[in-house]
């Protein structure tokens, strides 16, 4: 497996790598609403659902600075071929989708351990009690490889936290 030396949270398989065995209840720790900081520091939030059957779905919601939207995400994680996908596609704020209607975008499984799971260029793993660490690798116009790290908490947890000094 490589990762690139900028790359801290994400991991990208070797072409040949195969997908581990892996079923829809080893990341049903995911489950629930969670809140933090996106891109460029502005409000995102991602939750999910439990599973159903064999696939979990998510929505994440990434803000604009001035607290609009930017764009969403409509995802599922779900059991394929023994192993498990990330399929998402991408929406403007007017409902306009990023992908083709009949694409998405697949991210498959390169390795799960209790509390973390590494897809393809996108990782989620637990981050203490109630945080979550959501990574994902994304070429740039620049075509330089750079890593996002959202760093969420479970939103029940933010509001029994109060208000940040």
């Amino acid at each position: 497996m490589s990762i690139p030396a900028a790359a801290q949270e994400t991991r990208v398989p070797p072409p040949d790598h195969v997908p581990p065995p892996a079923s829809i209840g080893e990341v049903a720790w995911l489950a629930g609403d969670w809140t933090g900081s996106g891109i460029d520091g502005a409000p995102a939030a991602e939750m999910w659902l439990p599973p159903s059957g064999d696939t979990m779905v998510g929505l994440f919601v990434q803000e604009n600075s001035a607290g609009g939207l930017m764009f969403t995400e409509h995802m599922y994680i779900a059991e394929e071929n023994g192993s498990l996908v990330v399929k998402l596609k991408h929406f403007d704020p007017d409902l306009t989708g990023w992908e083709e209607k009949d694409d998405m975008v697949r991210f498959r499984l390169v390795s799960i351990e209790p509390c973390a799971v590494y897809f393809s260029a996108l990782t989620y793993r637990c981050d203490g009690e109630n945080g979550l660490v959501v990574a994902v690798r994304m070429k740039g116009a620049d075509k330089d490889v750079n890593e996002l790290v959202f760093r969420f908490v479970r939103r029940k947890a933010a509001a029994e936290a109060g208000p940040t000094p």
